[in-house]
C-alpha cells in the first residue's frame, strides 16, 4: 500500500487526482498505475483510472501464477468500472485505503448480477494505511487550483473527516 500511495503523491504532485495502484504476485510489484486525465478543468477523462492503467500493464506482460493470488492495492476504493474490470481480469483480492463515499463499487452484490458474475468470489480489505490515503485527498481538496470532483459528495465528506 506503501508504493500505492507514492504513485498518489506524484498523481497530486502533477494536478491529478491522487489514486495509485500496484499489482502484487508473489509479493513482488507486476504493474502500476496513478490516475491520469484530471489536471485540466476542460478534458477530463474518466476512463483512465488508475486501477485501469495497472490492468492495462498487466496485459501486456506474461504473469506467471494464478491470478486470483494476485492483489490489487489502490488508494482508494475502486469505482464500479475499476471494480468490473477487476473482476473480468481474475484479481480475487482487493486492498484499499480510503473509502468512495460517493462512487464506489466494492458493495455491489454480485450474487444479484448475471451468472457470469454471480459466482467469483472475491475479498475486499478497506482501511489499509486509511489515514495516510485520507491526508493526500484533503490535501488535494484543500488546493482552489484542483477542480476536480470540486463541491462534489466525496469533497465535502473527505474535508469533514478528523
Amino acid at each position: 500500500m506503501k508504493k500505492a500511495l507514492d504513485l498518489a503523491k506524484t498523481a497530486m504532485d502533477a494536478g491529478e487526482f491522487p489514486v495509485g495502484c500496484v499489482i502484487v504476485n508473489e509479493n513482488k510489484i507486476i504493474a502500476s498505475g496513478l490516475r491520469a486525465g484530471t489536471a485540466h478543468k476542460n478534458s477530463t477523462n474518466e476512463i483512465d483510472h488508475a486501477e485501469i492503467l495497472a490492468l492495462r500493464q498487466l496485459s501486456s506482460i506474461k504473469m506467471n501464477g494464478d491470478p486470483s493470488k494476485t492483489v490489487l492495492f489502490c488508494t482508494m476504493e475502486p469505482c464500479l468500472m475499476c471494480f468490473g474490470a477487476i473482476l473480468l481480469s481474475g484479481i480475487r483480492t482487493i486492498v484499499y485505503a480510503y473509502e468512495d463515499a460517493m462512487g464506489g463499487g466494492t458493495h455491489v452484490d454480485l450474487s444479484e448480477l448475471s451468472p457470469f458474475y454471480k459466482d467469483i468470489q472475491i475479498k475486499v480489505i478497506p482501511h489499509i494505511l486509511r489515514e495516510e490515503s485520507l491526508n493526500l485527498f484533503q490535501t488535494y481538496f484543500s488546493n482552489p487550483e484542483n477542480t476536480y470532483w470540486k463541491g462534489s459528495l466525496l469533497e465535502q465528506y473527505t474535508l469533514n473527516q478528523k
